[in-house]
């Protein structure tokens, strides 16, 4: 845990002294909008703190708060606090730890990955482009149909995603996430950074790699229509059709409407249906029409339907991604984060631990302590009532919290069967005398559990006991092993002390 109890924190205020008042808990706004490098910050400080995990300690967590309070002005906002104090904190663990070193300077290469995305789809389109076989082209089959018709589905998926972003975003963010976890160093707090990382960066990162796409794409484009000229200036390209079922009555009006904005932008009309019937091939028969008409016009429609919507739509995410870079929304709606705010608003949380029928082990509260002192960077004030007996449920003067109390913890054990006319009032005792102050039903299942390790269903029962009374009394209920150093009961601890 984090370092042991202050002296004299357990103990309930003797006569003349006084409490220390604490606001009430404000719900901060559930995200902060940082640039790219200062989130980038704020998630690594925070999965190193979350976590408890060294080289980052509990003295280097007031360091930080300490230094974050000096370096900004007494009415700068609690969200500037945030960052201010992260950015102070990545000077100590950089130097610790080269997984953060690393982290800190990742970087999206945009210039190579758009040099790559060129290249291949120009050198793509230039390989691939095949007009027709024996220099021939055949009207009604020519390889830019297909292409324009794959970005027409392209076009209609980008309407879809603005309509549903969130839904679009959902399988990047969770592809993201497996991508990160097999990049980054395995140590805990590392993966917990790129998992964060990789939700708070999908939207930006669903910006880069569209950016991308639209230019590679363009570039193909631009590759066909290359290899159009550059083998039409070296071969003589001849135009024909045949079709077992249609006739020159039938084609005409297609290719007039398919090529109708190619035929206003050159001014080079689409044959009649006369002229098109001349252009009609037997079988065996080699094409006589020239092709340079026909060359133009594929030209000017993969210019008006490829080209020019891919470079626009590229224009449009690389502005995207330049106001994303400055706009990363890291969420605070948890423990954490709220903590944090809090700090910066100059109020530190005042915790009133009631324990009911016994006291609580020593390791309990040590961990209550732990916990409260990660969780607002050696701030908080952890008090101990003495332990409620049987029968004094409803005695107002011992359930009433001391003055400033920011949240009381009602801790009981598993072990005991919750009874409404016994713990269901206490809790409606609590709910009279203890006003607008957050109460959380704590149970430890240490003991339970060890007795019980045999029979876990035995275990779940008692649970869903409890959470029935909790549920009955109006207060969440938060159940672990707490007397053990354990992940589970550091993170049911958070959400006790959290909102």
């Amino acid at each position: 845990m984090l370092g042991g109890l202050p002296e004299g924190c357990l103990n309930a205020p003797g006569p003349g002294r006084r409490w220390r008042y604490s606001g009430p808990i404000v719900k901060p706004n559930p995200t902060l909008s940082l640039d790219e490098t200062r989130a980038r910050q704020v998630l690594l400080l925070r999965a190193f703190e979350a976590d408890d995990s060294p080289p980052w300690t509990a003295a280097d967590r007031d360091w930080a708060t300490r230094v974050a309070r000096a370096s900004l002005a007494d009415d700068a906002g609690a969200a500037r606090f945030v960052p201010e104090r992260a950015h102070h904190a990545m000077q100590r663990l950089a130097q610790r730890d080269a997984g953060v070193r690393a982290a800190l300077k990742a970087r999206f290469a945009a210039r190579p990955w758009a040099l790559v995305a060129l290249l291949a789809g120009l050198v793509l389109g230039l390989a691939v482009d095949q007009i027709g076989p024996a220099q021939r082209i055949n009207l009604l089959a020519p390889p830019i149909w297909a292409l324009v018709a794959w970005n027409l589905v392209v076009y209609l998926m980008v309407v879809v995603q603005a309509l549903m972003p969130a839904a679009a975003a959902r399988g990047l963010r969770a592809w993201l996430q497996r991508l990160w976890r097999t990049r980054v160093g395995k140590g805990a707090p590392l993966q917990r950074f790129a998992v964060d990382w990789a939700a708070a960066t999908a939207p930006l990162d669903a910006a880069r790699a569209a950016w991308l796409l639209h230019l590679a794409a363009a570039a193909l484009a631009v590759g066909v229509v290359g290899g159009m000229y550059l083998r039409g200036l070296v071969l003589d390209y001849r135009a024909g059709w045949e079709s077992t079922f249609l006739d020159a009555a039938r084609v005409q009006p297609v290719l007039q409407a398919l090529l109708a904005p190619a035929s206003a932008l050159t001014g080079i009309a689409v044959p009649d249906t006369a002229a098109l019937a001349a252009q009609q091939l037997a079988p065996g028969q080699a094409a006589q029409a020239p092709a340079a008409p026909w060359l133009h016009l594929y030209a000017a429609t993969l210019a008006l339907f490829v080209i020019g919507p891919r470079l626009l739509l590229a224009l449009w995410a690389l502005t995207r991604i330049g106001w994303l870079r400055r706009h990363v929304a890291v969420a605070v709606d948890e423990p954490y984060f709220q903590q944090l705010l809090q700090l910066a608003e100059g109020r530190s949380a005042a915790v009133w631990l009631l324990p009911h029928a016994v006291p609580p082990a020593a390791a309990v509260a040590l961990a209550v302590q732990g916990q409260l002192t990660a969780l607002t960077g050696g701030a908080g004030q952890l008090r101990l009532a003495d332990a409620l007996p049987f029968g004094a449920e409803d005695d107002a003067a011992r359930c009433t919290p001391p003055p400033g109390t920011t949240r009381v913890l009602v801790l009981v054990d598993l072990a005991a069967t919750p009874e409404a006319e016994v713990h269901g009032r206490l809790l409606a005792t609590l709910a009279a005398s203890a006003g607008g102050t957050r109460r959380v039903l704590l149970a430890d299942e240490t003991a339970f559990a060890q007795r019980m390790g045999h029979a876990p269903e035995r275990v779940a029962e008692r649970r869903q006991a409890w959470q029935q009374l909790a549920d009955a009394g109006g207060v969440p209920l938060v159940t672990a092993a707490l007397g053990a150093a354990s992940p589970a009961a550091a993170q049911a601890l958070q959400r006790a002390l959290g909102d």
